[in-house]
């Protein structure tokens, strides 16, 4: 290859010439996952109805001895007590013996299994786990367990994207991007919540945002949000009427110190999780047992408080319209906290998003007798929100999901004041989210913040070395490639050295690019991040003649 004179013509600044890089390109690879993530939508849609039959089937056959799909309160009928008691921990039993003979994944709450197939199983979900985790939710739930019904969803749906995926020629990203659609049109045809869905698996599941899979996982959540009209109705699930709203702004600066306290409080439910999971590591038994041992727990818990037992729907309405009475609000706040996270921590099947509803409300319900009256049932809300987004450490759902639960849209500003300040507090206080904290101890790290990628701000003009490399190299790159896609060139190539050639003329040679190169661009990010200094009042440096 020619090399250029020394003293050739100096180039030009590369932020002149970027015209060709571009940010997404419509290939027909990416229409096809569309396409796909649509019947993928559907199909989670249809699981979702199915799941919340069988759980409300499972409660009206334990609990009341009916044979109906309605889903009802365990508490409903006043139960005998020798039933709440044993239903958990009958149910608890089955929900072990499956996870031992069936497969372990079904054990948990949903999202840290759905995580871990993504980060380190190539998105593979095995069919068996599509069947085995809803029919163990719903034996979990319909005993009696207080758990919600959209952790094991969101599981499922994903494996209905991910089974799908996997009888196609398809990559690894995109199997991912069809188990997060299938994740999300779970959840959205659950709650009737599509753009907290989809929130949801841009904070938690996709680890990108890009249009090859955000589009995608919209398709599929606009067909199940679009399916479930007809199969579970439209509208709020939790209608707020917002009668008499006064809404000052002395009550959304009381919502930082609220959100505040709902951050401790979810700090503390993280804690009761996983300090039982760790008890029940502790005992000479195979943790097959564990979940009737928490099961004993439960049923003990809805002798005190029978309407902690269950999904509790019922209980979330009557906290956000204002009609529940002290005994239930203290009832809920201290006996659904230590039932759901005790059980939870050992090992049985149900998701967490119910129970942080119910446990948030509690607590906003209590606030409010002590803070300025807004509406019935605002510090409610304001206390759901706060515990979800300190809970799973997902401010933005934190904000979004309670505002598509009650079409309480005045609300947005004290929503995201209190979600904020409970996952700022969270974060203060805890490594790690109940969802994550579960991830690491399996050894896994996992990072959710979004940031630019230093390796895309610069390009390879602004750090190479103008002289040829000293050997022939396979590797080629122009000057104008970011060093994200020279990087990707490296890895591909498995070289540590390239050729910088002009991109018009392949032959001409204008320097070379190493992977030490590529530092550069994390110490500019470093720079950036650590070294402080005063701008304003300094002279401007006079650049020399």
């Amino acid at each position: 290859m020619d090399t250029p004179s020394r003293t050739s013509e100096p180039r030009a600044p590369a932020r002149e010439r970027v015209a060709h890089l571009g940010d997404f390109t419509l290939t027909p690879a990416v229409l096809r996952i569309v396409a796909l993530a649509i019947p993928t939508g559907a199909l989670a849609s249809l699981t979702a109805l199915a799941l919340l039959r069988l759980i409300g089937l499972i409660t009206n056959l334990v609990f009341r001895g009916a044979l109906s799909t309605d889903m009802t309160s365990p508490a409903a009928g006043h139960p005998r007590p020798w039933l709440v008691l044993g239903a958990p921990v009958l149910g608890g039993l089955v929900v072990g013996v499956m996870a031992r003979y069936g497969s372990e994944k079904i054990r948990g709450h949903g999202m840290p299994e759905a995580i871990e197939a993504i980060l380190v199983g190539g998105s593979r979900v095995q069919p068996r786990v599509a069947i085995l985790k809803p029919v163990s939710a719903a034996i979990s739930i319909g005993t009696g367990g207080p758990f919600g019904a959209e952790g094991p969803i969101i599981m499922t749906g994903g494996a209905v994207g991910s089974i799908l995926a996997q009888t196609l020629h398809l990559t690894a990203d995109e199997r991912k991007t069809l188990l997060c659609a299938g994740a999300a049109a779970g959840m959205a045809a659950t709650f009737n919540a599509p753009l907290a869905a989809v929130l949801l698996a841009v904070e938690l599941l996709l680890f990108e945002w890009k249009p090859r899979s955000f589009v995608p996982v919209v398709a599929a959540v606009a067909t199940s949000t679009l399916l479930r009209v007809p199969l579970l109705g439209a509208g709020a699930i939790f209608p707020m009427p917002l009668t008499g709203l006064h809404l000052t702004a002395g009550a959304e600066v009381l919502c930082v110190a609220a959100g505040a306290i709902g951050g401790l409080l979810a700090v503390a439910a993280t804690g009761i999780v996983y300090a039982s999971e760790d008890a029940f590591a502790r005992l000479p038994l195979h943790w097959m047992w564990w979940p009737a041992l928490g099961g004993l727990v439960i049923g003990v818990g809805g002798l005190v408080e029978p309407r902690a037992l269950g999904v509790g729907y019922d209980v979330i309405d009557a906290l956000l319209t204002g009609h529940a009475g002290m005994s239930l609000v203290v009832g809920i706040l201290v006996v659904k906290t230590l039932i759901w996270g005790i059980s939870l921590g050992s090992g049985t099947s149900g998701g967490v998003l119910a129970p942080v509803f119910m446990i948030g409300g509690a607590l906003g319900a209590l606030e409010g007798h002590v803070l300025p009256h807004v509406t019935p049932g605002f510090w409610a809300l304001i206390g759901l929100g706060a515990v979800v987004g300190g809970v799973m450490r997902s401010p933005l759902t934190g904000v979004v999901f309670p505002l598509e639960l009650t079409h309480a849209w005045p609300l947005v500003l004290p929503l995201l004041i209190g979600a904020t300040s409970a996952y700022l507090l969270s974060a203060l206080l805890l490594k790690r989210s109940v969802l994550t904290e579960k991830i690491a101890r399996r050894g896994l790290h996992l990072s959710r913040e979004y940031a630019v990628d230093p390796l895309e701000v610069l390009l390879v003009d602004e750090v190479m070395d103008s002289a040829p490399p000293d050997e022939p190299v396979t590797v080629t790159v122009h000057p104008d490639d970011t060093l994200r896609e020279a990087a990707r060139r490296f890895a591909g190539a498995h070289e540590y050295v390239a050729a910088v050639t002009m991109r018009e003329q392949p032959e001409v040679v204008i320097g070379h690019l190493t992977v030490e190169h590529l530092l550069e661009a994390r110490l500019r990010d470093l720079v950036g991040e650590r070294h402080r200094e005063r701008l304003l009042g300094r002279p401007l440096s006079v650049p020399a003649a």
